[in-house]
């Protein structure tokens, strides 16, 4: 470098210089102004965290959830206390206790025929209701998914019409003519079709939007499966628990009905609720005794499907 141009670059490395201090100056000003508050903050900083429960609240939560389930299995063991008395009137506890109602109840072929009668419908009320719903719904969702509004419209008329309202119109249809089925189980098997209805579209149709039934489907075909192996093999396993939880409803619900089969049938095809309606002018003892067996067995069937469920999955 010239001798000409050496003063021009010490003037920019003195300009250079100042500009930086006076840079560094400012930024200590700002931090000495600014620096009590910065500590302060930092000081009152508030940490947040998870809220620690009181133990008389969770001990309130326990002592509230305890008396609801006391209230709600009073009656139960109240009805139970009664089927195992040999008498009780004027006491507070009954004056003894025997197996002799549920003996009898057993060995009634009237009740054995009406309980398996009961069965019979139920299930084959059910078996009809998979399979016709189950296709019908594979078609709705992957074919035509626009319908299931219309759909769901569909599966609540059974609730709109009362079940008396209903009957009274099948005994005008079906009472006399060619279609004659008053008095048999076949007319059993359509309305309980239309009671499991609801129950089952709804419980599978979530199941269905849950699993993505369309990308299933594509990734299947990709893999070069039909679309009838897909649906068997595929996407009817990943239902099974929709299926499962409608099909404990439809049951649950099934198994007690009572004005249809009082209104439809009556004692010419009896299932349990018309022969409990048919006894209510027996023994107090012997009815309770047919209440806690039937709702035991319902205990148990609900308890071996969740089992044999929970064991498969």
């Amino acid at each position: 470098m010239s001798r000409a141009n050496r003063p021009f670059k010490n003037v920019g490395e003195a300009a250079d210089a100042r500009q930086k201090q006076a840079k560094k100056r400012s930024l200590q000003t700002v931090n000495e102004h600014f620096e009590p508050g910065f500590n302060e903050a930092a000081a009152t900083q508030v940490v947040f965290k998870p809220p620690v429960k009181a133990p008389t609240a969770s001990l309130y939560h326990r002592i509230v959830v305890w008396l609801l389930f006391l209230i709600l299995l009073l009656p139960l063991a109240g009805t139970l206390l009664y089927s195992l008395s040999t008498s009780w009137s004027a006491t507070i506890l009954p004056d003894g206790l025997t197996l002799k109602w549920y003996a009898a109840l057993w060995s009634d072929e009237r009740f054995l025929r009406a309980f398996g009668q009961s069965l019979l419908v139920c299930f084959g009320a059910l078996a009809l209701s998979v399979a016709l719903i189950l296709p019908l719904m594979f078609v709705v969702h992957y074919h035509f998914p626009k319908l299931d509004t219309l759909m769901n419209v569909l599966i609540l008329l059974p609730f709109a019409v009362p079940p008396v309202v209903s009957s009274v119109g099948l005994l005008q249809l079906y009472g006399s003519g060619p279609l004659a089925m008053t008095g048999t189980p076949w007319i059993l098997l359509g309305c309980y079709f239309t009671i499991a209805l609801p129950f089952m579209y709804r419980a599978i149709a979530n199941n269905l939007q849950a699993i993505n039934l369309r990308d299933l489907m594509d990734a299947a075909h990709l893999l070069g499966a039909s679309t009838w192996k897909a649906a068997f093999l595929v996407v009817l396993p990943n239902l099974r628990k929709g299926l499962m939880v409608s099909l404990f409803l439809s049951f649950s619900f099934l198994f007690g009905e009572f004005v249809f089969a009082n209104m439809l049938v009556g004692t010419r095809y009896e299932t349990l609720q018309v022969y409990l309606n048919n006894m209510r002018n027996s023994s107090g003892h012997f009815n309770s005794a047919l209440v806690i067996s039937y709702f035991f067995f319902v205990l148990v069937f609900t308890w071996a499907a969740n089992r044999l469920n929970r064991d498969k999955a």
